[in-house]
């Protein structure tokens, strides 16, 4: 785990726009070296990214009443990058990239 001083109870309690924010970080990393040809590079802010989501559906918003559908668009966000990310789609990372960049602009 890349993110392990995150994992103690710090991911918990920082606001989920903010979580977001940081994996949008890694989203950008990964899109940026894959366009770069560095598979390498691009695979390391992958795992960071799915690292974020697995600390996010574990302790995201946890007993508010709306986590489950919290949950349900975060899935479906990893769901559809992480298609992306394997078949090279640039433009879908992109366009997921955009999503994201709305949570940067609210921290």
């Amino acid at each position: 785990m890349q993110h392990e001083t995150l994992s103690n109870g710090a991911w918990a309690d920082m606001p989920f726009p903010k979580q977001m924010a940081n994996i949008g970080s890694e989203t950008y990393r990964a899109t940026k070296w894959l366009a770069k040809g560095r598979r390498d590079n691009a695979e390391k802010a992958f795992e960071r990214m799915q690292e974020l989501i697995d600390l996010t559906i574990a302790y995201g918003r946890l007993g508010q009443t709306n986590r489950k559908a919290l949950l349900k668009e975060l899935c479906r966000f990893r769901e559809l990058y992480c298609g992306a990310f394997l078949d090279g789609n640039l433009d879908t990372l992109a366009a997921l990239n955009r999503y994201l960049d709305h949570f940067a602009h609210v921290n």
